[in-house]
């Protein structure tokens, strides 16, 4: 039989040889606490077009290791609701809470800079592998964690106080923080954000990090660490890519519904100046979130089978329709704001300046704005009013 402890070393090798794990305190961490508990009452194995359900009740022992120690993201929840016991056969379903890839949960750890009596605060709880990786190290008492849905916030709790950990779990809207355990030296946020809350940066202590997954689209999102400054501001880099799923509070439902319907009206027409399929890219679906914040990208299949690329900003009423024709495209634009004029000027300077990475983008968070730029593209600039 296999043996846990093995596998929590193993994948410790696994994480160290990725370049994410460097510190031997979170070494230790990864090699005590049991990812597996964190699990239960079992995962939804991704199959394509449905999700298989895996319980560890139903499992051969030396399987379920192999999954809990895989390194990969395990779909805990679909739909708000169900979870892998409930579920005899492959379903389909929309993730809503999962146990994100070790990978990525140990480098964002890595990135908080840790140390001994930092407070932490932890926007959502997920299963509560990262909460417990970072108790073991601050200890239980140094820890808060946020999570809006009563049923993930239960199983959360359970498995940390099997795991020995009686931290402060809290059933709530992370996106205001929790002011009562307030000041910590650390926030870090397991959800991704359109902006991030002023409530955080307001319950983090002068010198303290924010960090956080912000955009709104599933991918082309960055995630920001944020020193907080004793003016109550906060700046800081997009540290690189980052995904996870939307606040749940921020969540956009789809643009659904018959989309020739709701571009039939165009207030112009013009060549697109590069292909809308940028948009599939990382950096350039980052620059257009930034551009438009407001803005879906939407993709269809017409009935012969080419694609329908299109841009949705239903609260500013407005849209931009890709016409193929050939290697080349045209766009329609019709409401209030053309919405490629002014994605499509940010990707030419950011192209025309030799296409920096995503970490050249820097954030500052005040009151009243977030303003992203670019410091060696000064046309590069955004600001987002909070009204």
């Amino acid at each position: 039989m296999t043996d846990p402890a093995y596998e929590r070393r193993r994948m410790a090798t696994v994480l160290v040889n990725k370049g994410v794990l460097r510190s031997p305190w979170l070494r230790a961490a990864v090699e005590t606490v049991s990812r597996e508990r964190f699990l239960h009452p079992g995962v939804f194995l991704n199959e394509g077009r449905t999700w298989r359900p895996v319980t560890a009740a139903d499992t051969d022992p030396d399987d379920w290791l192999k999954i809990a120690y895989s390194v990969d993201t395990l779909t805990t929840q679909l739909d708000g609701h169900l979870t892998a016991d409930q579920a005899g056969e492959p379903v389909v379903g929309v993730p809503t809470s999962s146990s994100t890839d070790p990978a990525t949960v140990v480098g964002m750890i890595e990135t908080l800079d840790l140390a001994r009596g930092h407070r932490v605060l932890e926007i959502g709880t997920g299963t509560g592998y990262s909460t417990a990786l970072m108790c073991h190290y601050l200890g239980e008492d140094n820890v808060t964690t946020v999570e809006v849905d009563t049923q993930v916030a239960t199983r959360a709790d359970v498995a940390l106080e099997v795991a020995g950990f009686s931290t402060w779990t809290v059933t709530g809207d992370g996106l205001l923080g929790h002011p009562c355990r307030a000041p910590y030296d650390r926030v870090i946020a397991t959800c991704a954000v359109h902006r991030i809350p002023y409530a955080w940066i307001r319950q983090t202590r002068p010198g303290g990090v924010v960090l956080g997954t912000v955009g709104s689209w599933p991918w082309g999102t960055g995630l920001a660490r944020l020193a907080v400054g004793d003016d109550g501001t906060a700046e800081g880099p997009i540290v690189g890519r980052s995904s996870f799923m939307q606040a749940r509070a921020q969540a956009v439902a789809p643009v659904a519904g018959d989309l020739s319907a709701r571009t039939a009206y165009a207030d112009s027409e013009r060549p697109a100046l590069m292909s809308p399929t940028v948009l599939e890219e990382w950096m350039p679906a980052f620059l257009a979130q930034l551009a438009a914040p407001g803005a879906q990208f939407v993709r269809a299949m017409d009935g012969d089978g080419s694609p329908m690329l299109y841009l949705f900003d239903p609260d500013k009423e407005s849209f931009a329709e890709f016409l193929a024709d050939g290697e080349s495209w045209t766009v329609r634009q019709g409401g209030p704001v053309a919405l490629w004029d002014d994605v499509e000027r940010s990707l030419v300077a950011w192209q025309d300046a030799g296409a920096p990475g995503i970490d050249s983008v820097r954030l500052r968070v005040t009151p009243a704005s977030h303003r992203y730029w670019i410091d060696q593209v000064p046309s590069l600039r955004w600001e987002h009013r909070i009204t």
